[in-house]
C-alpha cells in the first residue's frame, strides 16, 4: 500500500488533500448555515440520556430551531444549556414566566423565564440551573421540530469509544489520499 501511495506522485496526493479539505469546509458551511437559517447555534444534537422517555430514547438525533419572536410555552421540548454546564439538555418546558420590565414610557422589556424537567424525572430541573431559580431564554439553545430515532447511536459510539472515531477518520483521509478520481 506504501508502494502505491508513493507511484501516485506528489501533485495527485496534494490535489486528493485539497479535496478532503474541500470536504471538510463544505460540511461546516453547511453546519454553520443550518444554525443561520434554524438561528441556533447547534441545529441538531444527540439525546445523551433516558430522562425523556418515552418521548425521545437514548441515541435520538433531535432537529431544533430557536424561533427569535415567539416565546416558549408549557409543554414545548427544549435544548438548554445549564450555566456552567458542559453538556446540553434536553427537557420540557413545565412552566413559563414572563416578566415586563419598563425602562422609558415606550420602551418595554418582556424576558421570559422558564422552568423544565424531563419526562422520566421525578422532579423539576432547579438543582442543575446552578443557583439559578429559572432559565433565561440565553440558556436556550433551541426547540425540538422534529426527530430521527437511534440515528444518533453512532455519535454516541464514537464518544463512548474514542479510538473508534480515530480509526474511522484515519480509515476516511487514506481512502481520500489514495483514491484515483
Amino acid at each position: 500500500m506504501l508502494d502505491q501511495f508513493r507511484r501516485l506522485g506528489f501533485r495527485h496526493v496534494l490535489l486528493q488533500v485539497l479535496n478532503f479539505a474541500s470536504v471538510l469546509a463544505s460540511g461546516l458551511a453547511m453546519w454553520k448555515g443550518l444554525g443561520l437559517l434554524t438561528n441556533t447555534e447547534s441545529p441538531i444534537v444527540v439525546v445523551l440520556s433516558g430522562s425523556m422517555e418515552p418521548a425521545f430514547y437514548r441515541g435520538d438525533l433531535l432537529f431544533l430551531t430557536n424561533p427569535p419572536t415567539s416565546a416558549y410555552k408549557t409543554g414545548d421540548i427544549t435544548v438548554y444549556n445549564a450555566p456552567g454546564g458542559a453538556i446540553p439538555i434536553v427537557h420540557r418546558v413545565l412552566e413559563t414566566h414572563d416578566l415586563v420590565i419598563k425602562l422609558t414610557v415606550d420602551d418595554v422589556v418582556v424576558p421570559q423565564l422558564l422552568l423544565t424537567k424531563g419526562d422520566n424525572n421525578q422532579e423539576d430541573d432547579i438543582q442543575l440551573y446552578n443557583g439559578l431559580e429559572y432559565l433565561e431564554r440565553k440558556h436556550i439553545v433551541g426547540k425540538v421540530n422534529g426527530f430521527l430515532p437511534y440515528v444518533g447511536y453512532v455519535t454516541i459510539a464514537m464518544n463512548d469509544f474514542p479510538q473508534l472515531k480515530y480509526a474511522l477518520m484515519g480509515i476516511l483521509g487514506l481512502m481520500a489520499l489514495i483514491q484515483r478520481e
